[in-house]
């Protein structure tokens, strides 16, 4: 059994909002649900009645109410949710309209800016008033190329009260990355930025923003904030206006909410890239809303009280979740900026000023904490902290103890995974369960998750494929430019029929009900045709502190398949053949003699996609022979130039 980290208190568990909702739901069912394990069981037995009650208990604001909450699950996909009710997704969002926080802004520089709910509110009627001044209608595009600042979040909500569809990329992608995502869609309107700032540095947007504007030939108007106050030119830019100017002044003009059908397309999200151009995943109003208040209020916790730290950018579904908060009223903290300048430090400076309760970050933000040693809860006042969640890529059980040795005992420690594909997660956690040293505490509310072994059948305590039984209503609407939608059920259905296969090796345990992850599907080690998830040789590896950082893959050699490893060491260590024999000997013992690579490679990077997740994918290809297309979508595509340098290392015996 794993390790135990934490368990609520009796306190705590009886003032969760999950608690409250059990109340809720035997009251309104005339049930009598005792337990978290009981109240999922329920969710995906008695689904619509599930996610009627969200709808209720969350208070979702319609103008009309659905005649039904799903036409058909065996439907799959193509079960259409909360047919009839009439909504606005900006409208739920902008339901405070008070004195209170909304937003704090900051940056590298740790200067705090702050909104509140009615300035907020004004912000985003005045961006409204000249974008239906444009025509803007339901159903049209507007994007953005953003830095995370309060006015991506403001274009956004004045966007979608009118109906239009949002997408944005983050002003770390390249241009011709950020074409091939938002050129797809012929928006009409380009939100962005004169430019941003990184490692203590202002960073002109403005000729990516050129180059974006003119193959972008849909586009009617470049709105342009002013950011880094360095000046520049917008006059290359296709019709550019700067965002103070194109905002309406004078008297607060009237704020329209368009009403519309439930599953009108609020959202398009894009796959990453790494393995073709990117996938447009469009997503529902009423869906995306309804899902994100469930894992809000829900499984974090939310309330009004609470000051919300989320490490995102524009481009990572996060942002959009983070942003769905403002229907519980709470603070959210934006920062735009480097999270480990000017040291690792940085961002628990921010969470002890700001008085953050509840803290996103990434699997990735926490190793670095660990590799550097630091003790964060002896330095830093987190009174206020009581929830970390995380997300982006594998934690392994040894960054779940460091959390609680190094940070905080009395925290709710909620480890998540889903994806962009959903806007949401299939597994998360439960405050008013224990959590145990590398599981995800539970699987998700309505979310029917199983484990599959190579013969499609449901198992418990051995790795098999993440897949989801049954409908829910965030999963994509359709694919844009996929009509027929043949790349939309390739992507998920193309394995199970009816069953939704989303990538992941995982473990479901039957003491727990906790899960474990163990790295994507696609980037499985098969040696001697034995499955390894690739999280499991980063996790042996962490008590090998030489090794600053971890790739795996699987090379077919000589009829069979052969793990390659490559390292990128500590500052000042070298790859001599003594530590080679100590990384083998580590994984022979903590792993098994299946998961002791090959070759060992010493490299000067890791590759990353932009969300902090590792790209085994293209390192693969590179190794195989196959092109790597889409570099721009990759955090460091300069890593990848050293892999193909020592190809012929790599093949030799």
């Amino acid at each position: 059994m794993s390790k135990l980290l934490w368990t609520p208190s009796e306190q705590r568990r009886q003032q969760a909002n999950m608690t409250r909702f059990v109340g809720f739901v035997n009251k309104k069912h005339g049930i009598e649900i005792d337990s978290y394990d009981a109240l999922y069981d329920w969710s995906v037995t008695d689904i619509p009645a599930f996610w009627a009650s969200v709808w209720e208990y969350c208070g979702v604001k319609a103008s009309r109410a659905y005649d039904e909450v799903v036409d058909d699950l065996t439907r799959f996909p193509g079960a259409k949710w909360f047919g009839g009710a009439r909504l606005n997704f900006a409208e739920n969002l902008l339901r405070y309209r008070d004195g209170r926080t909304a937003f704090v802004f900051r940056d590298e520089a740790q200067k705090s800016v702050g909104m509140s709910y009615a300035r907020l509110y004004d912000g985003v009627a005045r961006l409204a008033k000249p974008l239906r001044d444009l025509g803007l209608k339901p159903g049209d595009r507007v994007a953005a190329y953003m830095p995370n600042l309060p006015e991506a979040a403001i274009a956004m909500l004045a966007s979608t009260s009118a109906g239009a569809i949002w997408s944005s990329c983050a002003t770390d992608l390249g241009a011709q990355a950020t074409v091939d995502r938002i050129g797809q869609l012929g928006p009409r309107v380009l939100f962005t930025v004169d430019g941003y700032f990184y490692k203590g540095k202002p960073f002109s947007s403005l000729p990516n923003v050129a180059e974006i504007a003119g193959k972008l030939p849909s586009v009617e108007k470049v709105v342009v904030v002013r950011h880094t106050g360095v000046a520049g030119d917008i006059s290359r830019i296709p019709s550019a206006v700067y965002y103070d100017r194109f905002a309406a002044g004078g008297k607060q003009p009237e704020l329209k909410f368009e009403q519309l059908p439930a599953d009108h397309p609020v959202y398009i999200m894009f796959s990453s890239g790494t393995t073709g151009r990117p996938k447009c995943i469009v997503q529902g109003a009423g869906g995306i809303l309804l899902n994100h208040l469930k894992e809000l209020i829900l499984h974090n916790d939310l309330r009004r009280e609470d000051v919300l730290f989320q490490i995102t950018t524009c481009s990572w579904m996060m942002w959009n979740h983070m942003l769905s908060s403002l229907a519980v009223g709470n603070t959210i903290v934006l920062y735009d900026g480097n999270p480990a300048y000017p040291d690792a430090e940085a961002m628990w400076r921010l969470i002890q000023d700001e008085k953050v309760t509840v803290f996103g970050t990434s699997a990735s933000y926490i190793n670095l904490l660990r590799s550097e040693g630091i003790q964060v809860g002896k330095k830093y006042d987190l009174s206020a902290l009581r929830e970390i969640t995380q997300t982006g890529s594998v934690l392994s059980a040894e960054g779940f103890e460091y959390v609680y040795e190094a940070i905080k005992r009395d925290i709710h420690f909620n480890s998540i995974s889903g994806g962009t594909d959903i806007n949401g997660c299939f597994a998360q956690g439960n405050p008013t369960a224990p959590v145990y040293a590398g599981e995800i505490q539970k699987a998700g509310l309505g979310m029917k998750v199983k484990a599959y072994d190579e013969k499609g059948n449901a198992v418990l305590d051995q790795m098999g494929e993440l897949v989801c039984e049954a409908p829910s209503p965030s999963m994509p609407l359709y694919f844009w430019s996929d009509p027929g939608g043949e790349k939309y059920r390739d992507a998920y259905f193309g394995m199970y029929p009816k069953v939704w296969r989303h990538g992941d090796y995982i473990i479901i345990h039957s003491d727990t009900r906790g899960i474990t992850f163990f790295g994507r599907s696609d980037a499985l080690l098969k040696p001697s045709g034995v499955r390894i998830g690739t999280a499991e040789i980063y996790s042996s590896l962490e008590g090998v502190s030489e090794v600053a950082d971890a790739l795996a893959i699987g090379q077919q050699w000589q009829d069979d398949q052969r793990i390659i490893l490559f390292v990128k060491l500590a500052a000042g260590k070298q790859l001599t053949d003594e530590l080679k024999d100590r990384i083998r000997k580590t994984l022979r013992d903590k792993a098994s003699p299946r998961h002791v690579p090959a070759k060992i490679i010493h490299v000067p990077d890791i590759p990353y996609t932009l969300n902090m997740k590792k790209v085994e994918s293209a390192v693969t290809n590179i190794v195989s022979g196959r092109p790597v297309s889409n570099r721009d979508a990759l955090a460091n595509p300069e890593s990848l130039d050293f892999y193909e340098k020592i190809l012929p290392e790599i093949q030799k015996g």
